[in-house]
């Protein structure tokens, strides 16, 4: 809408359209410092719906381009060895948590689908002084568990609630969500029992599934490189992950959530397509572009997914596989990698397919009455007039708009 108006009374969208109600406050965000002739775009807060936000006080990816999935899963473990995670940096920088979500606040994104280890040090983070993760971002924390250990099961649910609680305690804001983590690093009868527990207490679920040519081979014959590494770890138990399992036959224990989100499903075959599509939008699939350019896969399947009807959303993963966590930057990514998805359709992956994707297509993801005033500001540098002239332009978030309140401006 050109000279377009959003209307907000009390943290929500009244009206959208060119009409200024006669008694409103009005802010003219043409006017933000960092703003050109051009103009703004005000877009519906971004949805990334995968982030691993510990990773984020990395400058660089960990690894190579293009190397092997279970060699930079080594390198995440010695990254991980090298970290005390309950202490802040000695410089004073905030945690990489609270990093994260600054980062993604300043760059337009204001929902999240947080992968969160259980033990994160949440009592360090939400302080007095570190209100501003709890009260400007919408995290759903999928809590991550995995373990290969044939008892592994028997304990797991109780942790998860243990964890729940903790978590809630501390950021009362954030939703809780599970995440058994993927094949070759869960046992089947955990991930069997957290997809159970997430279907009785109506929790969201998320878990990384056809991510590699390597976890594939693992379940198909338990050899490779995943094989090698589980080896090396002294971890590697053969009752763990049937042999000749195939991702469909997760994907079934995943769909008894009441919603689940596939990461990344890069190797996705037809008749897994087909079993997603099938389950509505009960289940999503999570793409995250500039993680599956930097290892080189092989071409993702976003156009047979989306002319399956199955709801695809994006995500960032983190800087051990990405530069930065700009969702924005990955719906440009997306346009450059598959022209042959409409710039709308990939505007959409990034805001209502997203809400979708976390359950909260209700309240987010558009501008229309009724919804939460979650808006992100970008300045032009061309003129834009839809989205293709918007996805290509050189933009940049020039501040985000949470309930109607201004977070952050140039």
């Amino acid at each position: 809408i050109e000279d377009g108006v959003v209307v907000v009374d009390q943290g929500r969208i009244v009206a959208v359209g060119r009409q200024v109600p006669d008694d409103a406050e009005v802010i003219d965000l043409n006017l933000l410092e960092g703003a050109t002739p051009h103009g703004v775009a005000v877009l519906p807060g971004l949805i990334n719906v995968h982030t691993h936000l510990e990773f984020s006080d990395l400058a660089t990816p960990l690894g190579q381009p293009g190397m092997r999935f279970p060699d930079w899963i080594r390198e995440v473990i010695t990254y991980r060895l090298g970290k005390n995670p309950d202490s802040h940096p000695e410089d004073g920088t905030p945690h990489p948590i609270l990093r994260g979500l600054q980062e993604t606040i300043e760059t337009g994104t204001l929902t999240l689908g947080e992968i969160a280890k259980p033990d994160a040090p949440w009592e360090l983070l939400f302080t007095p002084t570190n209100e501003t993760c709890d009260a400007d971002c919408r995290v759903t924390a999928f809590l991550e568990f995995l373990g290969l250990a044939n008892d592994r099961h028997e304990s797991v649910v109780a942790e998860l609630q243990a964890s729940s609680l903790r978590l809630q305690r501390t950021a009362p804001a954030w939703e809780v969500g599970v995440s058994p983590h993927a094949p070759y690093s869960t046992h089947w009868r955990v991930i069997e029992s957290l997809c159970q527990h997430a279907s009785d207490q109506s929790l969201p679920l998320a878990m990384h599934l056809a991510e590699s040519p390597e976890e594939l081979e693992l379940m198909r014959s338990h050899s490779g490189e995943f094989h090698k590494l589980l080896t090396d770890l002294g971890v590697w138990n053969s009752e763990a992950i049937p042999q000749g399992a195939t991702s469909l036959d997760y994907l079934k224990l995943l769909a008894i959530a009441p919603r689940s989100l596939i990461v990344p499903g890069n190797y996705l075959t037809t008749a897994e397509i087909e079993f997603i599509a099938g389950c509505d939008t009960q289940m999503s699939v999570a793409y995250c572009p500039r993680t599956h350019t930097y290892f080189e896969h092989s071409a993702y399947p976003l156009l047979t997914l989306l002319d399956r009807g199955v709801n695809v959303s994006l995500g960032t993963d983190s800087h051990a596989s990405n530069p930065d966590l700009n969702l924005f930057r990955e719906m440009q990514h997306v346009l450059q990698k598959h022209p042959e998805v409409s710039p709308e359709v990939i505007l959409q992956m990034g805001t209502i397919d997203g809400a979708i994707a976390l359950g909260c297509e209700g309240d987010l993801g558009t501008l229309e009455p009724g919804k939460s005033a979650d808006l992100a500001v970008f300045g032009l540098s061309a003129q834009a007039t839809d989205a293709a002239s918007l996805l290509a332009a050189k933009t940049r978030c020039l501040a985000t708009i949470r309930r109607g309140d201004l977070l952050n401006r140039e």
